[in-house]
């Protein structure tokens, strides 16, 4: 489209990747996190499955590593490595359930996940991010037929006060949220995401085999997230219905609602299961934020190079100046990782409500900037423009509606940073999108003239 849009979007997409390193690097360190008493002591019946966790997901970072230098340096066949691979998750499974002496407090784990993201996305990919991705894939099948289990075969059964609907516009206490536009700007990752559209152009893509292999695998993976997405209801529906008979022992956050919900499930027909299902389905909701996480950072760490660079140049073609240093693969992690880290530790959640319009948006543009990029090769791009205005339509329509929200909080009085914040950045991120879809239009424009001329 042109510099300043490209340069708009770089600023768009390199904030809404830091929000996404705070938010799973605190959703990693919590489920690691040991719970303490009041004196300072480590409460051991609460920490005992974080510690847990944390100790097999250490593990597997390893297992991870050997398996990638087995794979790719010493050609072992992938049937054999991936056997192997399998029985060794397995293997530190057991270890780690019964032997985790690690408990450090959420803190101790936010700066650990740094360090750890900090290396796992400067290194080849070779080496941590596609094993890894790899060995995590039978975590998830593993998850997935453990969570259709419990679904078909427990045939649980909803509490009957679970709120399935609360009509069209529900008073949150941050103000009242509509059915539109909310239905469209939760993160839909099976569907259409701003984030996955990333990872696509940054990760995925260069880990094809051959272009055809796009098709399935983006199709398939739609699928899948379709049938965990339906699962995950199932699981929190449970878990609503637990917490009401067992409020002393209450399921609390994502990670303990999804895999205590399933785990209980099965525990009702398989008694003494819970304790390894739990530990299974943290395990596997830990591993898919670390992969997150370092994909993530790995993204942001191009975009903030890419920023400096002009069309054509590489980071090679940089060989002096402060540019050198705001180029340099090192420095741009460091400070995508300390960013997001800092604000992992200072509340996050308090602008965390914008991400799910900024990641859709996120989409949206995407879709326009693919739109432009056929235009401008020649080729027909009829079938983006619609979602891409459907997207943008939306998401503008989300955070009009949650500045003015926040705006009333502000107005009451007592407002924290976080309303200002999620007023600010609202305002800012619908300028964005007007800007990037005049400059979007015009190009369309352009090359629908262009093409009449010819």
């Amino acid at each position: 489209m042109s510099k300043r849009a490209k340069r708009l979007f770089i600023i768009f997409s390199y904030l809404t990747l830091i929000l996404v390193v705070a938010a799973f690097a605190s959703i990693v360190a919590s489920t690691f996190g040991a719970t303490f008493d009041e004196s300072g002591a480590v409460d051991m019946v609460k920490s005992e499955t974080p510690a847990s966790v944390a100790m097999i997901s250490l593990l597997f970072i390893v297992i991870a590593i050997v398996f990638g230098f087995c794979v790719y340096r010493r050609n072992v066949p992938m049937g054999i490595a991936s056997v192997v691979g399998v029985l060794a998750i397995a293997g530190i499974m057991a270890i780690g359930m019964n032997f985790h002496p690690i408990y450090l407090s959420t803190k101790t784990w936010m700066w650990i996940v740094g360090l750890y993201i900090a290396i796992a996305s400067i290194t080849p990919v070779w080496i941590l991010l596609q094993p890894r991705d790899y060995l995590s894939s039978f975590l998830l099948y593993a998850m997935l037929g453990v969570a259709f289990f419990g679904v078909v075969v427990a045939h649980p059964t909803f509490d009957a006060s679970f709120p399935v609907f609360g009509g069209f516009a529900v008073d949150n206490g941050n103000g009242v949220q509509y059915l539109f536009p909310v239905l469209f700007t939760t993160v839909a990752c099976g569907a259409i995401s701003g984030f996955h559209s990333l990872v696509s152009s940054g990760t995925t893509s260069k880990q094809l085999d051959k272009e055809k292999d796009a098709r399935p695998i983006a199709y398939g993976g739609m699928l899948l997230e379709c049938v965990l997405a339906v699962l995950t209801l199932c699981a929190i529906g449970y878990a609503y219905k637990w917490n009401a008979a067992n409020p002393d022992n209450a399921l609390v956050g994502a990670t303990a609602i999804f895999g205590g919900g399933i785990a209980h499930m099965i525990d009702g027909i398989i008694p003494g299961s819970y304790q390894v299902l739990n530990s299974l389905l943290v395990l596997t909701y830990s591993a898919f934020c670390l992969t997150s996480l370092d994909t993530a950072t790995r993204l942001a760490r191009f975009m903030f190079q890419e920023f400096w660079l002009e069309p054509g140049q590489t980071t090679k073609d940089v060989k002096e100046g402060w540019k050198k240093v705001m180029v340099n693969p090192y420095f741009a992690t460091i400070l995508t990782v300390v960013l997001g880290i800092l604000l992992g530790m200072t509340g996050y959640a308090k602008i965390w409500g914008l991400f799910g319009a900024a990641n859709q948006l996120l989409a949206g543009i995407g879709l326009l900037a693919v739109a432009t990029w056929l235009g401008n090769a020649g080729k027909n791009n009829k079938m983006f423009l619609f979602p891409m205005g459907f997207m943008v339509i939306v998401t503008i329509c989300s955070l009009v509606l949650t500045v003015k929200n926040q705006i009333g909080i502000i107005a009451a009085g007592g407002a924290d940073w976080g309303p200002y914040a999620q007023t600010i950045l609202g305002i800012l991120l619908i300028g964005l999108a007007l800007v990037l879809v005049v400059e979007g239009v015009q190009t369309l424009s352009k090359q629908k003239a262009g093409k009449a001329k010819a």
